[in-house]
């Protein structure tokens, strides 16, 4: 046998050495697999998870509940966008610039569209899209700040117009549940549930009088929700969606929802005469701010209007003279109810109508007297 060559040599210690790394894997590989009883093992058939699908199988009752409201009420609510009507000074075609959108709802089928008064303050017209997609310009028929409430009119037929279910807020108790419907986009209605978590609640308006007894919920009321209806358990309407709250300024906070009893009771005001006629005493008052660094308690009133009815009352306001100004009176009760500031009065005299006859009582220079006065009806200012 002739020698081997160091080559040779050499190729048969690699091989050698190949062969123990082969050996001792395939020695691990059934020490592992008998420590895991087998499961490891190539030989191991894996099944496929089972998936359970629920489409045959019926929903919840307070599901298809949920559902069912939507899919009843959510022909009644529309997308609004807010036009402002401007000429261009050169050519003088007029075209109308988007303002604002939000949410509304049909208030009955002679075409009349609720929401709220922000959602349309920044323009002069607006246009109304259904839930069929079709859309129609609307008129601005009427509108109150102080309610953060607006009343649009479209031509649509009678037959594209199903109206909301008309409910009641006198008797809503915290813990019911609510649905907030919304189409913030013009796409596709939302729905977003919670339940009523306060009532009797307080917002300022844009026109700076308190909105009272607002519902507060836990529903998201995302902003472009605004004007849409706030429904019950039975997919009555039972207020307006008109705010959020958050700290963060996101809208992820408190909802309130302007009650639909006050609704109601304005609407009919709206669509007849384009306002809300509010019962006042005729008067111009000072601002609590200044009032209080004073130190004076009630409401400061500055001026009468000539002929009003705290002028017939025998009221009289701030004085300019020689010596310097003359404060007028005081008011510190309405009806028996005592008074500390312009919010107080706004409450009191929301709660009457035009043509009461209330006893106010005033204070000036350290004496107190009780007037009667006849309400009178009070213009709103558009802010």
């Amino acid at each position: 046998m002739p020698p081997r060559t160091s080559g040779e040599s050499h190729l048969t210690k690699i091989l050698a050495l190949l062969l123990l790394v082969v050996a001792g894997a395939l020695v691990f590989t059934v020490f592992q697999s008998r420590n895991n009883g087998g499961r490891g093992g190539s030989n191991v058939t894996v099944e496929p998870k089972a998936i359970h699908r629920g489409s045959d199988e019926p929903l919840g009752a307070d599901e298809q509940a949920t559902i069912d409201i939507f899919n009843e009420r959510a022909s009644s609510v529309v997308h609004i966008t807010s036009l402002e009507s401007r000429r261009n000074q050169i050519t003088l075609d007029v075209s109308e610039i988007p303002q604002g959108t939000g949410t509304g709802f049909v208030w009955d089928d002679a075409g009349h569209i609720v929401t709220n008064y922000h959602v349309i303050a920044s323009g002069n017209r607006a246009s109304v899209t259904l839930n069929d997609n079709s859309t129609y310009p609307a008129t601005i028929i009427g509108k109150t700040p102080d309610k953060d409430l607006a009343v649009l009119h479209i031509d649509a037929p009678a037959a594209k117009l199903k109206r909301i279910l008309i409910g009641e807020s006198a008797k809503l108790r915290v813990g019911q549940k609510v649905l907030a419907i919304g189409n913030p986009f013009g796409l596709d209605q939302t729905l977003t549930t919670g339940v009523i978590s306060g009532l009797g609640r307080e917002i300022k308006s844009m026109s700076g009088r308190p909105i009272q007894d607002v519902i507060q919920t836990d529903a998201s009321i995302n902003p472009g929700n605004s004007g849409g209806p706030l429904l019950d358990s039975s997919g009555r309407l039972i207020g307006i969606n008109t705010a959020i709250y958050s700290p963060s300024g996101a809208n992820a906070g408190i909802g309130f929802a302007v009650p639909v009893d006050t609704i109601t009771a304005a609407v009919p005001q709206l669509i007849k005469f384009g306002k809300l006629t509010r019962p006042g005493l005729g008067i111009n008052i000072l601002t609590d701010q200044i009032a209080v660094s004073q130190g004076i308690k009630g409401v400061v009133i500055l001026g009468v209007q000539v002929g009003g009815a705290a002028e017939k009352a025998g009221i009289v306001g701030t004085q300019q003279t020689p010596d310097g100004t003359v404060l007028g009176d005081v008011i510190v009760a309405l009806g028996g109810t005592e008074i500390k500031s312009s919010t107080d009065l706004y409450k009191l005299l929301d709660a009457h109508k035009v043509g009461d006859e209330v006893d106010l009582s005033v204070e000036k220079d350290g004496a107190r007297r009780t007037v009667k006065v006849t309400l009178q009806a009070i213009e709103p200012v558009t802010p």
